[in-house]
């Protein structure tokens, strides 16, 4: 469940508006955007865009799943837009949600 981001991280824009988390060791970072998402826009799962139209699910879960296995010490990230939110991975378990169409002027 996304909840407001109150913390700054000088890597990341200043207008993070929620976090929400997933289990690194276990959890597919695929399935936490989308629900993430569908949480924020009030809808089902469902009746979003399927996710493979901006990123491909199983590269992403692959990628935080190769940073698991190779205890790699340092935290990498991959940034994409979808359904008009800019997504940030991160492969220590954290997925920062950034609402586009709040900052476009």
């Amino acid at each position: 469940m996304p909840t407001t981001n109150d913390s700054t991280d000088e890597s990341e824009p200043a207008d993070v508006r929620f976090v929400s988390t997933f289990d690194p060791d276990g959890d597919r970072p695929s399935e936490t955007i989308v629900t993430a998402v569908a949480t924020l826009c009030g809808s089902d799962p469902t009746e979003l865009a399927p996710l493979y139209e901006v990123v491909d699910p199983d590269a992403l879960d692959s990628f935080v799943e190769h940073a698991q296995r190779a205890a790699d010490v340092d935290t990498h990230r991959v940034r994409f837009t979808y359904e008009e939110f800019d997504i940030g991975v991160r492969t220590d378990g954290e997925i920062r949600i950034r609402d586009t169409t709040a900052t476009a002027s």
